[in-house]
């Protein structure tokens, strides 16, 4: 157990997490990822992810199950997750590509203007996608379910029904992954069992009630690498689109942020009889405004350069949000509730106060 400059052992506290898809911009949260382990404080009970938050989801738990299943101790696990992480990542910058193979700059341009023309079941009718082999290679699903501590849940959009599924347990595999990531413009839909499944994020980018009601843990920490707010009008076609998936991809997290904001409300009011809801303590690592100035077209830039530059900015968030808010684990939620969806529509317009009666000097 490591121990402080005190000689003390420092205090531990648990915490779920909820990681964000985006690309490349996944590199942000390996880095946040990084700083918590590292640290060293920090117990995980569960993670919910999608897309590229689904990856350091297993890359992460494939670090612990590993140290478990070698008799490993705490701090020696979360080594092995800091470099399973690594591993996969490093993977990732080897190849330069995630979502379609085109390591190159405007690459996202490119493809939005091919797919309008091509699907993916003509453009690329055997479904080839590197990725897949480097999942295959770094994460054991077997040992997963046998050995992993960390409770995992991955989403996935069921293209029949348009509802999000989630998968945990024994039920997570490649395919699993690989329809959380599956972006339907560049992917054919991955089958699992008798349906087909596009990317997480249309549904659920991610999901946070498995955490709440498949753990015992309260506090959630979320790793947004969507931006919420843009500081400028979209105006050419291009940053139309970006901005459509961008508000697209975050829809259902911030439905799910209300609805966390609302029972929070009626807890503190007393409307719920006490122990029937969990009072979820929601905390929030904002890589979205951190990562906007690079550009939507920049989630299909995997070159080693830019991955790493992305993952030392996760870093330093990590490492800035455990500075602020460690002691607020378990105590207090920290987010900014105004992420949550504008409620102002509807509202009738507040009569204005009038005007107070204009002084006059004194002679």
């Amino acid at each position: 157990m490591a121990r402080n400059g005190n000689g003390k052992t420092p205090e531990r506290k648990t915490i779920n997490l909820a990681l964000q898809g985006g690309g490349s911009h996944g590199a942000f949260t390996w880095g946040v990822l990084d700083a918590l382990l590292e640290d060293g404080r920090i117990d995980i009970d569960g993670i919910s992810g999608t897309s590229s938050g689904a990856m350091n989801a297993v890359a992460l738990a494939q670090g612990f199950a590993e140290a478990r299943r070698d008799g490993k101790s705490a701090d020696e696990a979360r080594v092995q997750a800091r470099r399973s992480l690594r591993r996969l990542w490093d993977g990732v910058g080897v190849m330069g590509i995630f979502s379609a193979g085109v390591p190159i700059p405007g690459a996202q341009a490119f493809l939005n203007l091919f797919s309008q023309w091509f699907s993916p079941y003509q453009a690329n009718p055997l479904g080839i996608n590197p990725l897949r082999q480097l999942i295959q290679r770094d994460i054991d699903f077997d040992l997963l379910a046998t050995h992993s501590d960390i409770q995992l849940f991955v989403s996935a959009t069921n293209v029949r029904t348009g509802r999000g599924e989630v998968f945990t347990g024994e039920h997570l595999s490649v395919d699993v992954v690989m329809a959380s990531a599956c972006l339907p413009t560049a992917f054919k839909a991955v089958q699992i069992g008798d349906e087909h499944y596009w990317d997480g994020g249309y549904a659920g980018n991610p999901p946070i009630h498995p955490l709440i009601y498949r753990t015992d843990t309260s506090d959630v920490l979320l790793v947004q690498i969507n931006p919420s707010v843009v500081p400028n009008l979209p105006a050419d076609a291009m940053e139309i689109m970006d901005r459509v998936n961008e508000i697209t991809f975050n829809a259902g997290l911030l439905a799910e942020m209300r609805s966390i904001n609302f029972v929070h409300r009626l807890l503190e009011e007393g409307q719920f009889p006490p122990g029937k809801y969990k009072n979820v303590l929601l905390h929030h690592i904002d890589g979205g405004s951190v990562l906007a100035g690079f550009g939507a077209a920049t989630k299909v830039r995997f070159d080693t350069a830019f991955v790493s530059g992305l993952f030392e900015l996760g870093r330093a968030a990590g490492a800035q949000w455990l500075h602020q808010h460690f002691k607020d684990i378990g105590v207090r939620a920290t987010v900014d509730m105004s992420l949550a969806p504008d409620q102002r529509v509807g509202r009738r317009p507040q009569a204005k106060p009038p005007k107070p009666a204009r002084r006059t000097a004194a002679p």
